[in-house]
């Protein structure tokens, strides 16, 4: 018999789920923000660098350390408590990413302190993710696990591409775009604050002769989650010329200002939440089959938005990406979580936030030379058709029936 998936209404009835959602909101208000104020930053103080470089260079020292940690406890038998994790992420980010917004209000911060801080201060940050997610999670049955997941997405979706960026946009206009880096650790020091309240501290993580094995020697066991791991590294890849490619639109062949970029956002934003809250409805269909058609939707936006001539028509397209996006983590997650049981989900959790997260590096390292030599245009055609060439290798990727650890 077929297990019926709890609805979000029903899964919010757990207050301490609800004030946890509620903080990871913050939260990504402050990476909304960051999400603008973070390239404008950058063309502000890249001197002789070329502006696509500087962008990539800054873009990247956020993920680089973070993806090395994730992948050192995930591929190890060491297993410490998500809570703790969370909590020592909130704290490094208030202080280095404080830190730099501080610089930033002084006017003396500089290309090469500010990706020295972000590095740090993200050391992290796929932990953190990983950990918030798991904390969620871990307050239901498997039978709320796509709406606990739905929900993450639905909160982070709203306030990292809707309230995030119209504030950083509004920051960066009338304060300046450094100052955004302050919200984001006001906000950590929110989360941490409410995960101190709400999350209860759990029993002795297992260790000696009690410790599962590695993520990846788990993944290993099923063909289907590593090969879904290479499509969403993939996917994830070639995304990236989108994070660099989309402030020198806006600045190049729009000819727009600050604020416009917020704008494109929060079309985005607005896209992101009516996707994510369709991910409710979306409990019918079958996850290999919707996974396929969302990475050919999102190329055909990404390709709508390269030729968009206008602010307008750019935050239509990215609004139509957005809805067309959203669904794809919770579902992903998801499909991967129902195929674990709840001892194997740690370290799985972990190699695939940082297996998915290390493109981010990678893609953009290689999205600074592409868009510098093509253009910002020509970058994001390239980004659209490799992904659409995606497509049939995803399709064929994930072909088989998969096995459930519940």
């Amino acid at each position: 018999m077929r297990r019926r998936n709890l609805s979000y209404l029903e899964v919010l009835r757990n207050g301490r789920l609800a004030a946890l959602l509620a903080s990871d909101f913050a939260t990504f208000v402050g990476a909304g923000m960051v999400i603008v104020g973070l390239p404008l930053q950058t063309l502000r103080i890249h001197g002789s660098i070329a502006p696509a470089l500087a962008i990539a260079t800054v873009e990247t020292s956020t993920y680089l350390l973070g993806v090395i940690v994730a992948f050192g406890l995930g591929l190890s038998h060491v297993r410490l408590p998500p809570r703790s994790l969370l909590i020592a992420d909130c704290a490094l980010r208030l202080v280095f990413v404080g830190g730099l917004g501080v610089l930033a209000l002084r006017g003396s911060l500089t290309l090469w302190v500010l990706a020295g801080g972000l590095l740090i201060g993200s050391a992290l940050r796929q932990v953190g993710y990983s950990s918030r997610r798991l904390l969620a999670t871990g307050m239901v049955g498997p039978e709320g696990l796509l709406a606990v997941n739905g929900l993450l997405g639905t909160g982070s979706n709203f306030a990292l591409y809707i309230i995030g960026p119209v504030l950083g946009g509004v920051i960066a206009t009338t304060v300046g775009p450094g100052v955004a880096l302050l919200f984001d650790a006001g906000f950590a020091l929110v989360q941490a604050a409410v995960v101190l309240v709400a999350v209860p501290a759990r029993a002795a993580v297992p260790t000696g002769d009690d410790l599962p094995a590695s993520g990846w020697h788990i993944m290993r066991r099923s063909g289907i989650i590593s090969r879904l791991l290479l499509i969403v590294f993939t996917f994830n890849l070639l995304y990236m010329p989108v994070e660099v490619a989309l402030p020198l639109l806006v600045k190049g062949p729009l000819s727009a200002g600050d604020t416009a970029l917020g704008v494109i956002w929060g079309g985005f934003g607005v896209g992101a939440l009516l996707g994510a809250l369709a991910v409710d409805r979306l409990r019918l269909v079958r996850p290999q089959t919707l996974l396929v058609a969302i990475i050919g939707a999102w190329g055909a936006s990404v390709l709508l938005l390269a030729l968009a001539p206008t602010v307008a028509l750019a935050a239509a397209a990215f609004s139509l990406g957005g809805l067309i996006w959203a669904p794809f983590t919770p579902v992903v997650y998801s499909f991967v979580q129902s195929m674990l049981r709840p001892d194997e989900q740690q370290p799985v959790v972990m190699v695939w936030t940082a297996g998915s997260a290390v493109a981010g590096p990678i893609g953009l390292a290689l999205a600074g030379p592409l868009v510098d030599q093509v253009g910002s245009r020509g970058g994001l055609v390239v980004s659209a058709v490799l992904t659409l060439a995606l497509v049939p290798l995803a399709a064929l990727g994930l072909t088989g029936r998969p096995a459930t650890g519940r």
